[in-house]
């Protein structure tokens, strides 16, 4: 297992003119019926196109009686390279991949992006339990019934620290590991996990308000304009708008989160 803090993968846009072609035929691609109605409103061509490829695959796993239509995206061919799957951030979805994907596909390679269970677009009408071991689960039951294969596996942000525990837990299923910024030194989600219920609803409405998503926008991207500004919140915000996200986010955080350090030291050997 190779495990990287920078990313070698993602290949540069052979050219412009390619950028322009993909924006073009977002223009006219019908988006899934699931996804929330706020996506007509989205300008973002990447985003638009990636949009009209995501699907729901049913996954059983053992902590519900019912399958969990789980969301994804998933590539248009299979190559003899093992497949790159991405993960995304905390609290975000598999939109966060619409620049990289259609390059990592441009490039030649299989490429997957999946929806961590609790966030993006899965249906979780009927899911009680988001902690660790069931995002654990629900991932490791996607990859073993629809890809098969020993994987590049891609983490950023908390989805590093998802990815490790993943790779820990089922080697066999991890070929590579990249981790991008990585968070997988925080203690789980710290004394987040003993708030009232009333107190962590409270915080997760927050965490859900378009003013502070556009503030975090605003500090990680220099440059960018406020009308672009805007359209990148509504993205990063859409899986918000499911019923059922605000529950899923609170069992994840009352339940400790990810706590992964002594995972890590498990794999310093295996680090480049």
């Amino acid at each position: 297992m190779l495990i990287l803090t920078a990313c070698p993968l993602f290949p540069k846009c052979k050219t412009q003119t390619q950028r322009r072609r993909f924006a073009i035929q977002a223009a006219d691609n019908k988006f899934p019926s699931f996804l929330p109605k706020e996506m007509e409103q989205i300008k973002d061509p990447f985003a638009r196109k990636l949009a009209t490829r995501i699907e729901r695959l049913p996954i059983n796993v053992n902590f519900s009686e019912n399958s969990i239509m789980s969301s994804c995206v998933k590539p248009l061919v299979q190559s003899k390279q093992n497949p790159v799957v991405l993960l995304h951030g905390f609290d975000s979805s598999c939109l966060e991949w619409r620049y990289t994907f259609p390059l990592l596909e441009e490039a030649g390679l299989e490429t997957w992006a999946v929806d961590i269970l609790g966030w993006g677009f899965s249906n979780l009408e009927r899911l009680g339990s988001c902690d660790v071991e069931s995002k654990r689960e629900h991932f490791y039951q996607l990859w073993k019934s629809y890809i098969k294969r020993p994987m590049t596996l891609v983490g950023p942000s908390l989805g590093a620290a998802v990815a490790v525990d993943f790779a820990v837990n089922h080697p066999e299923a991890v070929e590579n590991l990249v981790l991008i910024d990585a968070s997988v030194y925080a203690e789980g989600t710290g004394n987040l996990a003993k708030l009232p219920k009333a107190a962590a609803y409270a915080g997760v409405s927050l965490l859900k308000s378009f003013p502070l998503r556009l503030y975090t926008i605003f500090l990680a991207f220099k440059g960018v304009s406020f009308s672009t500004s805007l359209d990148w919140t509504n993205i990063g915000r859409l899986h918000c708008l499911y019923p059922w996200w605000e529950d899923a986010t609170v069992n994840f955080m009352i339940s400790g989160g990810y706590n992964i350090s002594g995972q890590i030291d498990q794999m310093l050997p295996q680090v480049l």
